[in-house]
């Protein structure tokens, strides 16, 4: 008996009693419905079930008891708001000997994975569990279920190392384990698993070197390791995988060396990536042999030397970022014929003579190429300095250069454009392999009520503009806990702020926001509107109260840094990567929260504004703002005057924030005044004088010493040249004038290069 209602608006709940109302039922198919409440228990006395799809509904609550159903071979519950329990029912499904497909994903399954997920049966082939909160470490005992293909456990919790017994998986085509907290080394044992297509472990804390036995792997086509804290150097080994075609990946890790020879072997390659790394040396020439080349991301490392001439032979690539090296030499020639380039990034290396002009060169939005002084053109149209007496044959570091505002104001556009139209196209890349999941679980008055203890005070954390923020434990969370942010809707403009922080989150996703969990608009229990946002709950607070907090321990400089880094990230993101972008207009110290790993995320959208075009310029259709935008201290001076809203607002309000987190001191303290502001007083003081105005908790904890307690001068001299940077930086990003400001992409340059530099010297001496 197959009985399918999948695919249709049907809503309701399932009869208590179905499993004895259908006792021969073989199939049953009610996927992409409207189906909630519980799943019932009945379903277990329908022992001829063979298949049972439920998948994209709405129910919730515990997963039944289905080990009296010997002959399934198909569970589908994924999409739902099912939770885990004791995990009792996995436990029951070791009596299905037949099952072959388990998916629970996209759930709010919790707690850690049991061990007895090792006795499933020894048919099943795919195990879909991402998507939830499960957390806990990986049992090893799932490496018992030798014949599984597909194992997909992303976008969880999962922390500790990943077990040996994985390699026991010999028949494994696809392994996704991203997103999660996963630490300490990749297991030598993954080398075995000879039948891999496709290997996930981004976006987790792993550590260590990449073993070479990833090389046995050779059926892999996809190989994504980013955003870890992998070291060394990077294994020959992985160069011998010519399946490899979908995708290469090793950004965002701490790997160092030079790029192997070997690269060259890939010659299937697609999208190559190993940016924001410590790799050194020369790129190899035998890069240029990798002829399917479609993407190549060589960004935020130490590379030096020329670009390759063998680079001609990569005619099919349409991405090639190089910036942040130290790059040598011309641009060549032969980028020019590039008919399927649509994105060359080489800005802030030391390139120099006179640019190409022809092919993907007339086209300013899609060549970057701001940071190398000694370029120069032979056209106005490049907006580049005009070369003067000089051919592309006859070309020197000694042209001489003509310069001008103009040519500064327009380089800032080319870098907004074609920055963002870089990374779209890798957001959208990404997006087609790792779906996100936005649905928001739905919460009432009266659930808020309860988890807050009825708003008390005990449960308060703040108070802002618009409203306060309590702290309440949904156990649907994984860490329990969560804010609610209550807006006062008697506050002029409060209703305005709730709806541009929806529309805000609704268009963000990043590591260095605020997460949004869900967000509530009803009415309370006197018939008032009530509107709230559930948002992640950031254990260490905000960034002002570790800044100006006399019983926390100080923040390190170190610490100060990487705070600075992420919200240069955030706004990164926001100005450059949104769609359309967005300016945040209220950054400040209160409104940076920082997680249990002292990470910050950029939260209170309330004043954020979406611009309609993509040169951080005006918004369309709007005319000057009704008094100004944003917080005293860090608001920009233009606002005060009546001027648009625009990225370089944000901008300032970053560099008060460097500056602040530099000094200690607030923006409004009472020491300025009669035309002293904070900007003048750390002006004043630099360079000569920057250490008489520093915070006093910054130098003592620079902790290099030697044995017999000495200073390490040399150390100390590095530490003060980062100190100066980050002085510029703060500076720099808050000069009056908009035009002279630094856009965020060259801020989070700078920013990244002090953090690298900072992170070298504290390693080399670990």
């Amino acid at each position: 008996m197959y009985l399918s209602m999948g695919v249709n608006p049907f809503t309701g709940v399932l009869p208590f009693n179905i499993g004895y109302t259908l006792p021969s039922i073989q199939t049953l198919i009610l996927q992409e419905s409207n189906f909630g409440g519980k799943i019932p228990a009945s379903l277990a006395n329908a022992t001829s079930l063979e298949s049972i799809n439920f998948g994209s509904n709405a129910f919730h609550g515990v997963i039944p008891s289905f080990g009296s159903l010997y002959k399934l071979n198909q569970l589908i519950l994924a999409s739902n708001q099912l939770e885990a329990g004791d995990w009792s029912f996995l436990s029951s499904l070791e009596n299905c000997t037949q099952l072959e497909v388990l998916s629970l994903a996209t759930n709010v399954l919790q707690g850690s994975l049991p061990g007895s997920v090792g006795s499933l049966a020894n048919t099943l082939n795919a195990l879909w569990l991402f998507a939830n909160k499960i957390s806990g470490s990986i049992p090893p005992e799932i490496g018992n279920l030798t014949n599984l293909m597909w194992l997909r456990m992303e976008q969880n919790y999962f922390v500790g190392n990943l077990p040996s017994t994985i390699g026991n998986l010999a028949n494994l085509s696809y392994l996704s384990l991203s997103q999660n907290n996963l630490s300490g080394q990749i297991p030598l044992s993954i080398g075995k698993l000879g039948q891999l297509n496709k290997l996930f472990l981004q976006d987790n804390k792993l550590s260590g070197v990449i073993p070479r036995e990833l090389g046995d792997c050779k059926n892999l086509i996809t190989l994504d390791l980013s955003y870890n804290a992998m070291n060394g150097s990077i294994p020959r080994e992985l160069f011998s995988l010519n399946s490899l075609t979908e995708g290469f990946d090793l950004s965002h890790n701490q790997l160092s060396g030079e790029i192997p020879q070997e690269i060259g072997r890939l010659i299937n390659i697609g999208p190559l990536n190993f940016s924001n790394n410590l790799l050194s040396g020369h790129i190899p020439v035998t890069l240029g042999a990798c002829v399917r080349l479609v993407s190549l991301h060589l960004e935020g490392n130490y590379l030096d030397g020329r670009i390759p001439d063998s680079f001609v032979n990569l005619g099919g690539v349409s991405e090639i970022d190089l910036s942040r090296n130290n790059l040598t030499g011309e641009i060549p020639n032969f980028f020019e014929s590039f008919k399927s380039l649509k994105v060359l990034n080489l800005s802030f290396n030391n390139l120099e003579g006179q640019m190409p002009e022809g092919g993907i060169f007339q086209n300013s939005s899609e060549v970057l190429v701001q940071g190398n002084s000694m370029l120069c053109s032979s056209s106005s149209m490049l907006q580049l300095p005009l070369c003067v007496a000089s051919s592309r044959h006859h070309r020197s570091s000694h042209n001489l250069m003509i310069t001008g505002i103009s040519v500064a104001l327009v380089l800032v556009f080319v870098s907004c454009v074609g920055f963002f139209l870089l990374m779209k196209r890798r957001k959208n890349s990404q997006r087609s392999e790792h779906p996100i999941f936005t649905e928001m679980k739905n919460f009432s008055y009266a659930d808020l009520v309860n988890v807050t203890n009825g708003f008390s005070s005990d449960n308060f954390v703040g108070s802002g503009t618009y409203g306060s923020v309590y702290k309440g434990v949904l156990e649907s969370e994984a860490s329990g806990i969560v804010a609610i942010k209550v807006f006062n809707l008697d506050e002029l403009g409060a209703t305005k702020s709730f709806v541009a922080e929806c529309e805000a989150f609704r268009n963000t996703r990043h590591r260095n926001l605020i997460k949004v969990i869900s967000a509530c608009s009803t009415w309370d229990n006197k018939g008032n509107d009530f509107k709230a946002l559930i948002l992640e709950y950031m254990a260490n607070g905000t960034l002002e109260s570790w800044i100006y907090s006399e019983t926390r321990q100080p923040l390190s400089l170190g610490s100060r840094v990487t705070i600075a880094v992420d919200i240069a990230a955030a706004l990164d993101y926001l100005h450059n990567r949104c769609m359309p972008p967005i300016v945040h207009c209220d950054l400040k110290p209160s409104n940076v929260l920082l997680d249990d790993m002292m990470s910050a995320r950029l939260s209170d959208f309330g004043l954020a504004k979406f611009l309609q075009s993509h040169n951080s310029s005006s918004i369309t259709g709007s005319t000057s703002l009704v008094g100004p935008r944003g917080s005293i201290g860090y608001i920009a001076p233009e606002y005060g005057t009546g001027s648009k809203i625009s990225t370089e607002g944000d901008v300032y309000s970053y560099g008060i924030i460097i500056l602040e987190m530099l000094t200690g001191k607030r923006p409004t303290d009472e020491l300025f005044n009669n035309g002293l502001s904070l900007q003048k007083f750390v002006g004043n003081a630099f360079p000569q004088k920057i250490r008489e105005i520093l915070d006093p908790n910054i130098i003592p904890k620079f902790g290099f010493e030697d044995v017999n307690n000495n200073l390490d001068h040399e150390k100390l001299e590095t530490m003060g040249n980062c100190i100066m940077q980050l002085v510029k930086l703060g500076l720099s990003c808050s000069v009056q004038a908009p035009k002279d400001r630094p856009t965020i992409l060259e801020v989070y340059a700078e920013i990244s290069t002090i953090k690298r530099t900072f992170s070298a010297l504290l390693y080399v001496e670990e």
